[in-house]
């Protein structure tokens, strides 16, 4: 991705957390450009990553550059795809970060730009452990699905998958770690009031988790025998609320965020 060009069109949490990824990974493309209406978001920007050349409400500028992500809300994109369409060049690539908005979507609102994949970003790529994953459009070449994956290397993974799955990966992975930080740190506070060293209970915490999924994923046994791996359970008596929180909540949700 040498020389490449780098464009995001909103400077919010998203952009922050992939240039952030970029970042801490020693791979920051050497040219990048945000724009965002939001002037403190810009200030905030410019402040973190001070290479990074910032731009006051002008889309059309950074959607000249070789890679655009579009990295705004889905209310806002049909506006955005308006100001950007005639600055996008012929060989960029466009990387729509928003659920809902499909590929033939954003090609009809872009009047037959077709260079276009989408990425269902997640905060984890800030410390180089996302999970992101993409759909490419038909119009990207192999050197072109090729590019993107270098570039996103030092964020974490970027599985290619069918479009049709990315509202169900922004349930999963892009909001996923919002369920369970709540009750991490938690957790993690506990257990520093009950004696543990600072130090101790995030590693304590690191370990437990991963060994908990791996326990689901490779222990071979049916998530009932799983559960009953451990005889003391003292939230059980919370959960049925809590599983019935998560049915109800994520269900409409999808159903919100489905094209």
């Amino acid at each position: 991705m040498s020389g490449k060009k780098i464009g995001f069109v909103g400077g919010g949490r998203v952009a922050r957390i992939m240039l952030g990824g970029w970042a801490r990974a020693g791979e920051m493309p050497a040219e990048v450009v945000v724009s965002d209406i939001d002037p403190g978001v810009l200030t905030r920007v410019a402040k973190v990553f001070p290479n990074v050349r910032t731009l006051g409400n002008d889309n059309s500028q950074v959607a000249g550059q070789d890679i655009v992500f579009l990295a705004v809300h889905p209310p806002h994109v049909a506006v955005v795809l308006g100001e950007i369409r005639t600055s996008l060049k012929p060989d960029a690539i466009l990387i729509s970060l928003a659920p809902k908005w499909t590929i033939e979507k954003l090609v009809g609102c872009l009047t037959g730009f077709t260079r276009i994949a989408r990425m269902i970003p997640n905060a984890p790529s800030i410390v180089g452990q996302g999970f992101n994953p993409i759909a490419y459009g038909s119009s990207l070449t192999v050197q072109d699905r090729g590019d993107l994956a270098k570039l996103l290397v030092g964020l974490g993974e970027s599985p290619e998958v069918e479009e049709r799955n990315l509202e169900s990966y922004a349930i999963l992975t892009a909001m996923g770690p919002t369920y369970l930080w709540p009750q991490l740190y938690e957790l993690q506070s506990l257990a520093q009031s009950f004696g543990l060293t600072g130090s101790e209970a995030s590693a304590g915490l690191a370990a437990m988790v991963a060994g908990t999924v791996a326990a689901m994923n490779d222990a071979g046994l049916s998530p009932e025998e799983v559960q009953d791996l451990i005889p003391v359970k003292p939230l059980a008596e919370l959960q049925p609320t809590l599983l019935e929180g998560y049915r109800t909540r994520l269900t409409a949700l999808i159903e919100k965020i489905r094209p």
